[in-house]
C-alpha cells in the first residue's frame, strides 16, 4: 500500500478495573483491563438511561415471576431441586442475562466480563451503578462542551443582515 490516511486521536474517557485488593485487572496477556468511553457519543448518557429502564423492567419482571411461581403448585424436580426451585432459578438466570445486556448497553460489549468475570448475582447492577456514579458528571461536562462547539460552529456568521435596532 503506497497511500494512507492517519485517523484523528478519539476523545476518550479511560477507566482502568480494579479487584476486591485493588489491584488492577489484567487480560490472558498482562494487559490492564478498562472500559472507554467515547467522549463525543452524544448517546453515551441516553444509553445510561435505558441501561437504567431495562434494569428496572428486568427487576419488576423477575418480582413478576417470583410471585407467579410462589402460587404454583410444587412438586418434585428431575433432581435435587423442586419444580418451583427449577423455575426460580431459571427466572434469575433471565434476570441476570437481561442486567447484562443492560449494563453492556451503556459501558460497551463485554464491558460486565470485563468488571465482574462470569460472576453474576442480585445486587450486581447495584454495585455497577455505585461505581459508575463518579464517572456521570465527566460524561456530562463533555456533552455540554459538545453543545457548545456545536453551537459555536453553526452560529450565524452573516453580516450584511439587516437588523432591527
Amino acid at each position: 500500500m503506497e497511500e494512507y490516511i492517519t485517523l484523528k486521536k478519539r476523545n476518550t474517557l479511560k477507566i482502568g478495573i480494579k479487584d476486591e485488593e485493588g489491584v488492577p485487572k489484567v487480560d490472558e496477556n498482562g494487559k490492564e483491563l478498562f472500559i472507554e468511553f467515547d467522549l463525543e457519543d452524544i448517546d453515551v448518557l441516553d444509553n445510561y438511561n435505558k441501561c437504567v429502564i431495562q434494569v428496572e423492567k428486568a427487576h419488576q419482571a423477575l418480582r413478576n415471576d417470583m410471585i407467579i411461581i410462589g402460587k404454583k403448585q410444587d412438586s418434585k424436580g428431575k433432581g435435587f431441586m423442586t419444580k418451583n426451585q427449577e423455575l426460580e432459578k431459571d427466572a434469575v438466570k433471565k434476570y441476570y442475562a437481561a442486567m447484562e445486556k443492560a449494563i453492556n448497553l451503556f459501558i460497551g460489549e463485554g464491558g460486565v466480563d470485563k468488571i465482574f468475570g462470569k460472576h453474576r448475582y442480585l445486587t450486581m447492577f447495584d454495585d455497577f451503578d455505585e461505581m459508575i456514579q463518579p464517572i456521570l458528571p465527566k460524561l456530562k461536562v463533555n456533552l455540554d462542551s459538545i453543545d457548545e462547539k456545536i453551537k459555536g460552529k453553526y452560529k450565524s456568521k452573516d453580516t450584511n443582515v439587516l437588523r432591527d435596532e
